[in-house]
């Protein structure tokens, strides 16, 4: 099932994406983890601007897990999964603008990644088991101002400025995505592709995270996991490249969409 969240004239809803358009989700309470795919029931179809499709209470997110991305880095292979934090206060949907005073930041870059939606309260869950966990996956652009990420010696602040977390644009249930590892993905900048690579080149997959994460803390329905981004980051593209005022960003996960968001970064 595709489920995603829509701002209409009574409100947000909770719909699923269908072949007659969106059908809001009977007895829903605006919450896609409150569905139970397999049980779910349809109503009308419903028109409204699609949201992001989940509101996060927390956005674990992985760095440097992709093994083309270390090589174009030319950083070292982790041993344990690299872990930091974006703000929920980042998220925006599909169709909404990434924006930043260039004044402030300038090498703002992109990252698609695959991201895990967490479906049930989970601690020191084994590897073998942390799949029962995934309610579905969506697509992210972990946005990075990069002059702030390397300045700061810690990753909040440039991962985490408002606008700079794109999600959607539905959660695809994990019932229809039977091998996370098995996903073509990629960033266009104004049509040029700039991402193509596939979840098998992950060094630590989805299961593997989640069971690490749920040793240190507990991952609660509706959390995020960003799992990481392949090679192609502007950052590390001779000449350097950077996210300027007028462009188009898409980012994309076979089987499960793409999110294209304008960049809004006009000058003083």
């Amino acid at each position: 099932m595709r489920i995603v969240r829509l701002q209409t004239s009574d409100g947000v809803v909770t719909a699923a994406q269908t072949s007659h358009g969106f059908q809001r989700i009977l007895g829903d309470p605006a919450s896609p983890l409150a569905v139970d795919p397999a049980a779910a029931e349809l109503g009308h179809v419903v028109e409204g601007e699609v949201l992001a499709p989940v509101v996060p209470g927390k956005i674990v997110a992985i760095g440097l897990n992709y093994l083309d991305h270390i090589r174009e880095a030319s950083m070292d292979v982790p041993q344990s999964p690299l872990i930091f934090t974006k703000f929920p206060s980042s998220v925006i949907g599909t169709g909404s603008a990434i924006r930043f005073d260039p004044s402030e930041i300038r090498r703002v870059d992109w990252e698609v990644e695959l991201a895990v939606v967490i479906g049930r309260s989970t601690r020191s869950v084994p590897a073998a088991a942390a799949l029962e966990s995934v309610f579905g996956y969506t697509v992210a652009n972990d946005v990075s101002a990069r002059e702030a990420q390397f300045a700061d010696g810690q990753w909040v602040r440039g991962k985490s400025l408002d606008t700079f977390c794109p999600l959607g644009p539905a959660i695809v249930t994990a019932d229809e995505i039977p091998d996370p590892q098995r996903l073509a993905l990629g960033t266009r900048v104004n049509g040029e592709s700039v991402q193509d690579s596939s979840t098998k080149e992950m060094v630590f997959g989805v299961a593997e995270l989640i069971s690490y994460c749920s040793r240190f803390f507990t991952l609660e329905p509706g959390d995020l996991i960003l799992t990481g981004t392949p090679w192609g980051c502007g950052e590390f593209m001779t000449p350097q490249r950077s996210l300027r005022d007028g462009d188009v960003v898409e980012t994309w996960i076979e089987g499960i969409g793409e999110i294209v968001n304008p960049v809004l970064a006009p000058a003083a």
